[in-house]
């Protein structure tokens, strides 16, 4: 977007060039002692325009970034046998369709309060770390409920228009960070780390025309931690970002082992 600006700065700052042109030839013709010439005028605009959209960045021993936000899919690898005795007890009669998520709208969204970046070797290596939540929402397509004390999963009679089921994480991640271009504000880089998350918030979210609106809140044996490997891609003003856990979501039952893929609206 920035780039888009630039270009569209250039072409203006052309076309009040030309017309400045214009207007120092006609004053040429009636002062002939006014000395200011179009490449004066040039020189001129093309400064201001430099110092309103500088490319090249002086880096930072440490540098912040503040509220980043991510924005993507989630998923889980399903690994899960269900012919086995404790996936049967976990969901009785239950098959890998049952799991099945609505992929469009399976969402992961991050909120990272600042994360900050330490330069190790030349601004080139960086040691990267943050903290921040991090709101997983797992869309199921077919009508599966979560009942608790003990956790199990059945297969509804009712139609529900949504069911999802929402693990919130508190995180830390830590990433070192090669950062190619460290004189550009929207350079070339790749980060590559581990994060770990603690689970503070877990619920079920069912609406039907038959019930309304229902949420039970409750922990699901799902794992209370969650340690996944982690990587950032930078392209210039574009910054993509994933995650795979190392393990299961579920402490039982049930062997499905989450990532997720989306974009990365930071400064760097």
């Amino acid at each position: 977007m920035k780039r888009e600006f630039i270009i569209l700065g250039l072409f203006c700052f052309s076309i009040a060039g030309f017309a400045q042109q214009d207007s120092t030839e006609n004053m040429d013709k009636n002062n002939p002692g006014d000395t200011t010439t179009y490449p004066d005028h040039m020189r001129h605009d093309w400064h201001q325009w430099h110092m309103h959209y500088p490319r090249h960045i002086k880096p930072s021993n440490l540098s912040t970034n503040w509220l980043v936000f991510d924005l993507g899919f989630t998923n889980y690898n399903d690994k899960t046998d269900y012919s086995s005795a404790t996936a049967q007890k976990f969901a009785p009669g239950g098959a890998q369709n049952w799991f099945d998520l609505r992929n469009n709208k399976s969402v992961d969204v991050n909120i990272w309060l600042f994360m900050q970046r330490l330069n190790m070797i030349k601004h080139v290596v960086n040691l990267k770390y943050g903290l921040g939540v991090e709101l997983n929402n797992y869309r199921y397509r077919d009508n599966i409920k979560y009942l608790t004390n003990p956790t199990e999963v059945i297969l509804d009679t009712v139609s529900y228009t949504k069911n999802k089921l929402a693990a919130d994480y508190i995180t830390i991640p830590m990433m070192l960070n090669f950062n190619f271009t460290p004189n550009l504000q929207d350079g070339f880089g790749l980060s590559i780390g581990a994060s770990a998350g603690y689970l503070y918030s877990s619920r079920q979210k069912l609406i039907s025309d038959q019930f309304g609106k229902h949420k039970t809140h409750d922990d699901f044996d799902l794992q209370p931690w969650k340690i996944s490997w982690i990587a950032e891609l930078q392209l210039g003003p574009v910054k993509l970002y994933g995650s795979l856990a190392s393990q299961s979501m579920f402490k039982r039952g049930l062997n499905q082992v989450p990532y997720t893929v989306g974009i990365r609206f930071s400064n760097w």
